[in-house]
């Protein structure tokens, strides 16, 4: 970056007064940090990398005290910079402000197929960070796992089940599968079925593979007693609030079977705990019973947890969930998004797919489409409901679908239809508030997270507003309470 570059990030920081999930402040006043690595292995592991700016001490009030030696500082950052894996190449910046230098090193992500960037003094597994919010936190082992995954292309889905046997899969729902691949793989048609189990990765090593037992075995929660959905319906809008007569749960139900079960007994158990109000059609005058959510974007939603979960070892204790609150559905997905896709880039470009062999199978079994239109399926249906945007996320290991019930627009005019929790925070935008300041208020750790699932849905109901409207992504911005 340039000098003024530079002396516009230190005004930046005395008006936020804050670190940021690209922004990590070093004093260096009478010498290198000596620990750097932290920093270093989670601005390397994110897309946008970071800038470390040496010069402010942030536990002496955001003081700028300028660093010991500019020349001397570049050299040990270099130095700590060498001791990654893969090696970081800094890009270092020197500026003069009220007569104290200040030093920043911008950290580049690095791509995909090289992380985790990690300090070697500690090796992998105990020297791969991540950057949440304005903390640096130690990489789970998952987290690493979902890297190397992804380098390698291992595929969970057809890993081998020892205990499992041909004996264990039903015999029709196998036949029934084979038949339609005999019949759309006319090179399938003429060979034994032995030989097609084998090509098809119903079988690997002489053993049925995980995607075999998870299609046509009845029960494959004998072999995967989590590879299930734990579906409950809550009385509160918060896990914890009791109802009015101090239930937990409204219902609560343990959804086990094959793929095809349960999916369609997830859709059953959110069809039974939704509310049905009955509408006027504008279009046809006609009275018409509606849910609270589009059935289709319900069934997208719980099949693209089913097809794209990770199925590794490392999450096969971990269910599925379906949380239903009075105001909104969430669904929860052992497996972050894979790959290189980002959560802004969902529905728009094709993915890559963890779970190739299963997804395959799905489409041969006529319940998934296997085009990538599982996304823009729920967004349309929601829209065309007239309800709010579905809400993505991907937190450390976990992908969230959050579906809500209310409108998408004109709410802005009856803040009566806001839940408790958007109330209290429009409540808490009276003054301007910063990103931190309003994940804080929330009670949310990521402030990613707080803004997608509140922050921009206000903003599109014009419940909220910029105070700096041409650069929603300045370091400065503040979101208000909209003032029409």
């Amino acid at each position: 970056m340039t000098k003024d570059e530079l002396i516009e990030i230190l005004k930046d920081i005395q008006v936020n007064r804050c670190e940021t999930q690209t922004l990590e402040l070093k004093a260096a006043e009478s010498g290198c940090p000596k620990r750097l690595y932290d920093t270093l292995s989670s601005f390397s592991n994110q897309d946008d990398g970071g800038i470390i700016v040496f010069g402010v001490d942030e536990e002496d009030n955001f003081r700028e005290c300028g660093v010991y030696d500019p020349q001397d500082l570049q050299k040990k950052i270099n130095e700590q910079c060498l001791q990654m894996e893969p090696p970081i190449r800094p890009l270092c910046s020197v500026a003069e402000k009220d007569g104290k230098f200040f030093v920043s090193a911008e950290i580049p992500g690095i791509d995909l197929a090289e992380r985790p960037c990690f300090y070697q003094g500690r090796g992998r597994l105990k020297g791969s960070y991540v950057r949440v919010g304005d903390s640096d936190e130690p990489m789970t082992e998952y987290e690493i796992y979902s890297y190397e995954v992804f380098r390698k292309k291992y595929q969970d889905d057809v890993r081998p089940v020892p205990r499992a046997s041909m004996a264990v899969l039903d015999k029709d729902l196998l036949e029934d599968y084979v038949s339609r691949l005999k019949r759309d793989k006319q090179n399938l048609s003429a060979m034994p079925d032995e030989t097609i189990y084998r090509l098809m990765s119903i079988t690997r090593d002489n053993c049925v593979t995980l995607s075999s037992v998870m299609l046509f075995c009845r029960y494959p929660q004998a072999f995967f007693p989590q590879l299930c959905i734990t579906a409950v319906a809550l009385p509160g809008e918060e896990i914890g609030e009791l109802g009015t007569s101090g239930e937990r749960f409204l219902d609560n139900e343990r959804i086990e079977g094959n793929i095809p079960e349960m999916l369609e007994r997830a859709i059953a158990f959110v069809r039974k705990n939704m509310r049905t109000k009955t509408i006027i059609n504008p279009d046809t005058g006609k009275r018409e019973d509606r849910t609270d959510y589009p059935i289709p974007a319900v069934r997208e939603a719980i099949l693209n947890t089913l097809a794209h979960r990770d199925y590794s070892v490392h999450t096969e204790e971990m269910p599925i969930q379906i949380l239903m609150y009075p105001d909104r559905l969430e669904i929860r997905n052992p497996g972050g998004i894979y790959g290189r896709l980002r959560i802004d880039q969902l529905g728009k470009m094709q993915p890559d797919t963890r779970n190739p062999v299963l997804v395959t199978a799905l489409e041969v079994l006529d319940l998934a489409e296997n085009r990538y239109s599982g996304i823009p399926t729920i967004r349309r249906a929601m829209e065309d409901y007239g309800l709010r945007e579905p809400v993505f996320s991907d937190e450390r290991g976990t992908f969230t679908v959050t579906l809500y019930n209310t409108a998408d627009a004109g709410r802005h005019a009856d803040c009566s239809k806001l839940s408790a929790r958007e109330e209290d925070l429009l409540a808490f935008l009276a003054v301007p508030r910063t990103r931190k300041e309003i994940a804080e208020h929330l009670g949310i750790g990521t402030i990613s997270y707080a803004m997608q699932a509140y922050i921009n849905p206000m903003l599109e109901e014009g419940l909220v507003e910029y105070t700096i409207p041409g650069k929603p992504k300045s370091q400065k911005q503040r979101f208000v309470q909209c003032s029409r």
